[in-house]
């Protein structure tokens, strides 16, 4: 029973933190990625302090540490500059014991695949379907049908699952926010605060990376599809007259560097993450809004736990249902939360709404604000059991 085989669909942060998690649980992991090469696209990622644990509990977090800028100094904005509400570092450590960590996504996703032994991971292939019951993947190798047998199969393969679509038919595909979102992640020699600034219908978001980057992402209210032959000009059109250090932000940042995407989520949660031998982790189970900073976390939330539960010696099928239970009406909070708090913050428009909406953010005490989104990352790794 020790040679037990686990196959991961998808080598994304959270495919690669589930095949660590399970092999240092004593799986056989295969990883099976569709792109050709092993990358994370995007460009920062904020951890939170439930990550953070994670991590640690991988065996990671002091390595991913020293890559990224520890420290959540900063807060809320109006498109002006004056401060609605205030995040300190100190306070933030003595609630949760850690802070939140920016960290590029390239990089951490680097030192989770070099954590595992080189053969686990296999690129070039696209996962089809998989068996709930016997555990047979399918998939397309480089083009060509192929099949693996798996005592356990992780469906980590992202926000357009193809086990999600295969398995659970019923479930309805992402919807668009009505939100669309540039980033980018660049060389800036001036210190600047992790902070998020609110406009009507917009957001601007800038969190210090380490090796004297930062991470700068900007959304607003749109048709879904739309591109615009620049899209550094389109931001610079819609932010460049907020507050500073925004327009400096936007000076330094190459038209390359800037990526777009439409921003989609599960609307409509699944009633299960777990069929037979199958179960679904990260966006391809619950991808929700990045007004929390919490996808990339519950993602690793979800490894974790799989991999405390997943006894390579045990009955997978009850182990998958104990995953389940645990992970589910967490993480679905969170996403409900982060879907309020997109309707709160960035996609608020009316005038009379936001000013309603900034007077009780200043009359709030930092502390209170602070211990309320702290409960989101209020989150310990459970015992391997």
């Amino acid at each position: 029973m020790a040679d037990r085989h686990a196959v991961v669909a998808g080598a994304g942060i959270g495919g690669l933190a589930a095949a660590l998690a399970l092999h240092r649980r004593g799986w056989r992991v295969t990883v099976l990625e569709r792109a050709p090469e092993p990358r994370e696209v995007g460009a920062g990622i904020t951890l939170m302090a439930n990550a953070m644990r994670g991590l640690d509990a991988l065996g990671l977090g002091t390595q991913v540490r020293r890559l990224g800028h520890d420290g959540a100094a900063g807060g809320l904005r109006a498109w002006d500059g004056r401060w609605l509400s205030r995040v300190d570092a100190e306070e933030m450590n003595r609630l949760l014991g850690t802070t939140a960590l920016g960290v590029h996504r390239a990089a951490l996703h680097r030192v989770l695949r070099e954590a595992l032994p080189a053969e686990v991971l296999w690129t070039g292939c696209a996962v089809r379907d998989a068996d709930p019951g016997t555990g047979a993947v399918r998939y397309l190798r480089d083009g060509e049908p192929a099949e693996l047998r798996a005592d356990l199969v992780v469906g980590a393969d992202g926000l357009r699952s193809a086990l999600r679509s295969r398995l659970w038919p019923q479930s309805p595909p992402p919807a668009y926010t009505g939100s669309t979102a540039w980033r980018a992640a660049i060389p800036f020699d001036e210190p600047v605060p992790a902070a998020v600034s609110w406009g009507p219908a917009a957001e601007f978001g800038m969190v210090p990376l380490g090796d004297g980057q930062i991470y700068w992402y900007a959304s607003t209210n749109a048709p879904a599809g739309e591109h615009a032959p620049d899209e550094l000009a389109a931001v610079r059109e819609r932010f460049g007259h907020w507050h500073d250090p925004i327009p400096d932000l936007l000076a330094a940042t190459p038209p390359t560097a800037v990526l777009r995407n439409d921003l989609h989520h599960l609307a409509v949660p699944l009633g299960s993450y777990v069929r037979g031998r199958v179960a679904l982790l990260g966006d391809a189970a619950h991808a929700m809004t990045p007004h929390l900073g919490q996808g990339a976390c519950q993602a690793i939330e979800d490894a974790v736990t799989l991999g405390a539960v997943a006894d390579p010696a045990g009955d997978v099928p009850a182990a998958l249902r104990a995953y389940d239970q645990a992970r589910r009406p967490r993480s679905q909070a969170v996403a409900r939360a982060a879907a309020r708090t997109a309707r709160f913050g960035q996609e608020l428009r009316h005038p009379a709404a936001i000013a309603v909406r900034n007077a009780m953010l200043r009359l709030t005490p930092s502390r209170t604000a602070l211990r309320g989104m702290a409960r989101y990352a209020d989150w310990h790794p459970p015992q391997a059991v």
